[in-house]
């Protein structure tokens, strides 16, 4: 299969998904997150494309795949980019699926998805939004591509109020610069939030370098906490384990005061995990 894969993150030791598969129907992406690690691996990875001929040839993939197991949109490449509005690639790969009955875990930091809420609704389809921060000013810098953090949590309200399984990421939490997480988690459960999934910020040479120049006054804090004290694990720069713990801990314990169920993405941590699943398979009908 050309398009469809197995889900292996670098084949890490600390990845508790189940098996599924992953698709992404662009190639790169146009949200420009400063924290992102795909430019270590995508050329022009801030260039978002189309991949050539994905509609006409997805059904080759989709004859072969097993509709048992799910489908991942998208690990890599946001499947909702700016310019999703102009090629309709992603709505066209959803009918797609429908047609040959797989379910989805769609993973999007857009609000573009509310354009495809008739066959979000009416299909298989698990929906987790990224919220990062609920700092519009904070996400113009970090995340200068995507839309602000209001709008995708006015996006996961109407999501809830029409009864589509939704999960939100909060994730990457970035020492010193988004931690206090209480006022989102507020938000998201005043919005009806049931589920999040968190992760800290794993450090690569390229994200870590646009992320001091951002903000060179964490520099040194920064460096410290990844570079001196923190641990190398798949190509990756991690926080120590206990200052993982520290941060996921703190994000639980806000998720718990609000009746949130939590879970954490590939931190090798031992805290109790409260949401099924880490990807929102759980929201999925069997």
């Amino acid at each position: 299969m050309n398009y469809i894969r197995q889900f292996d993150p670098w084949k890490g030791n600390y990845c508790t998904c189940g098996l599924k598969y992953s698709l992404a129907p662009y190639t790169g992406c146009d949200h420009r997150c400063v924290y992102c690690y795909i430019t270590t691996y995508i050329p022009q990875a801030f260039n978002c494309r189309p991949k050539a001929d994905f509609i006409k040839n997805l059904p080759r993939d989709l004859q072969k795949a097993d509709n048992a197991i799910p489908i991942s949109i998208a690990n890599s490449s946001d499947p909702y980019p700016t310019i999703e509005r102009k090629y309709n690639l992603m709505r066209r790969t959803l009918k797609l699926l429908s047609e040959y009955d797989f379910k989805v875990l769609l993973v999007t930091k857009s609000d573009i998805f509310l354009r495809d809420l008739d066959i979000i609704s009416s299909n298989n389809i698990a929906l987790t939004v990224t919220i990062t921060t609920d700092n519009d000013e904070l996400a113009k810098i970090i995340e200068p591509g995507a839309p602000a953090p209001s709008k995708r949590i006015l996006a996961v309200e109407q999501l809830i109020s029409k009864g589509i399984p939704t999960m939100v990421r909060v994730d990457p939490i970035i020492p010193e610069l988004n931690e206090d997480v209480e006022s989102l988690i507020k938000q998201l459960a005043e919005a009806g939030v049931k589920y999040i999934t968190s992760s800290t910020f794993k450090a690569r040479q390229d994200s870590l370098k646009r992320l001091i120049k951002s903000y060179p006054e964490l520099s040194a804090t920064l460096r410290n906490k990844y570079l001196e004290n923190g641990e190398f694990i798949n190509r990756s720069w991690y926080l120590s384990q206990s200052n993982r713990e520290q941060l996921m801990r703190n994000v639980y314990e806000c998720a718990k005061r609000y009746g949130i169920k939590f879970n954490v993405c590939r931190e090798g941590l031992g805290l109790e995990r409260t949401s099924p699943s880490c990807d929102g398979r759980h929201l999925l009908i069997n």
